[in-house]
């Protein structure tokens, strides 16, 4: 818990909120804020494999990784591509994580991103009632020798959101097996549309507690929200 940011960033432009819950004592999951070389606002989250001591250490060694190179770039896809030699060298194939890496221009309104196996992330868009999933664009760190993650850029616009998950969200099971899924999630991020970041999250994890109904969660669960604020 250290590890992670105490508290979001607060630009005028947006709304950031973010909550990460492990499953054990220690969490494989993480997300962070930073700034890209030429200034934009960076954010990424991301899950290791499994979770745990194994999969805590090594999201400590990748999120450290993140923090010393996207200052030196000015895009995603150069961090992730050089984060991939990394594990490589260090791991050999035997475990890997998914990352969602995003910059964002709030001068444009563009969200540049890069997924590396990542869970879709959900894009709200209130004016058109458009409801978009930004899916992977590239394999998870760690599994591939020769990595290409792809560079995709989406338009936002004041009011939308964006909501980052991990999997021990849409995956966690209640007492008939049922999983949360991702229909459910993205009725919540449309039904909260005119909330904020904070009221976004704290919803969806209202929800999740009234579904498992004391079930205990079998993964780490990780959910950052994005909203643009309005002028």
């Amino acid at each position: 818990r250290a590890l992670l940011p105490q508290k979001p960033p607060a630009p005028q432009t947006i709304d950031i909120a973010a909550f990460s819950r492990p499953a054990d004592f220690i969490s494989g999951d993480s997300y962070d804020f930073f700034k890209f070389r030429n200034g934009l606002d960076g954010i990424m989250i991301a899950d290791a494999v499994g979770h745990g001591i194994s999969a805590g250490l090594l999201m400590s060694s990748l999120q450290a990784a993140i923090r010393l190179l996207a200052p030196e770039n000015d895009a995603p896809a150069p961090v992730l591509q050089r984060i991939n030699r990394l594990f490589l060298h260090n791991y050999k194939f035997t475990t890997f994580a998914t990352v969602f890496l995003a910059s964002f221009d709030a001068a444009t309104g563009n969200l540049t991103y890069s997924s590396a196996g990542h869970n879709p992330a959900l894009l709200y868009c209130p004016s058109d009632g458009a409801l978009t999933l930004l899916p992977p664009t590239g394999p998870a760190v760690g599994l591939v020798e020769v990595f290409k993650s792809a560079t995709e850029i989406v338009r936002l616009r004041p009011g939308d959101t964006l909501l980052l998950y991990t999997d021990g969200v849409t995956e966690a099971h209640n007492l008939q097996r049922e999983e949360f899924g991702l229909d459910r999630l993205a009725e919540i991020v449309q039904q909260q549309a005119n909330d904020s970041a904070e009221e976004l999250l704290h919803a969806v994890r209202l929800e999740l507690g009234r579904f498992l109904n004391g079930v205990p969660l079998e993964d780490d669960v990780t959910l950052v929200a994005f909203k643009v604020n309005q002028n």
